[in-house]
């Protein structure tokens, strides 16, 4: 039997060519080149999410190091090798809750104007297209854009989060969150509704 390779699958592929599946296979005879491709697959969209839900880059960062230090501990018991994206994310996703209830973050955005942070908007407006008059009317609603994602129930922000920001299908949500496709559809959708409701001034 031929020794596989840390850098193709047999076929000439580089490993990021490979699919998740091969790759957690490769990862859990431990070849670590495997692991790292999976981390570089999805170390953005992981500290997306999490610094939507914690509103700090440096928590969020510290999340996602700490969910794939986690992912790669319990790779034994991920089931399906190919799901290993909503596996990561919904660690991702519960990593960064129990963050955020361990200081009694009483809102996951900041709203004060200056933050370093808010240069991470939630749908970014683009600036080279404001004109002067128009730069503190934008800001305004992006802060309580902002809030009104922050207010929502834990569920409801995250399914709006990955569906509405990060686009992931949503049967990949539903294994992100533990819950059904059904489930995710209905709370993005009262997630829209809540939103509207608290911007239909501005919008």
């Amino acid at each position: 039997m031929s020794r596989v390779s840390i850098d193709s699958d047999g076929t000439g592929k580089n490993l990021g060519d490979r699919d998740d599946a091969k790759l957690v296979a490769a990862a859990r005879r431990g070849e670590l080149r495997a692991f790292d491709a999976l981390v570089a697959r999805y170390q953005r969209q992981a500290t997306s999410v999490a610094y939507r839900l914690l509103s700090n880059m440096d928590d969020a960062l510290e999340v996602t190091q700490d969910a794939f230090l986690r992912a790669y501990e319990k790779l034994g018991s991920l089931s399906k090798a190919e799901r290993f994206g909503p596996w990561l994310l919904r660690i991702v996703s519960n990593l960064a809750l129990n963050k955020r209830r361990s200081r009694a973050l009483r809102r996951a955005v900041p709203l004060d104007a200056g933050d370093d942070d808010d240069r991470h908007d939630v749908n970014p407006v683009d600036k080279a297209a404001i004109q002067p008059e128009d730069a503190a009317s934008a800001q305004d609603v992006q802060r309580l854009l902002k809030q009104a994602i922050a207010e929502l129930p834990e569920m409801q922000q995250q399914a709006l989060i990955m569906f509405c920001i990060e686009q992931l299908p949503q049967k990949d949500i539903a294994q992100a969150l533990g819950c059904s496709v059904e489930a995710v559809k209905w709370h993005v959708f009262t997630a829209r509704k809540k939103m509207k409701d608290k911007l239909k001034d501005y919008l």
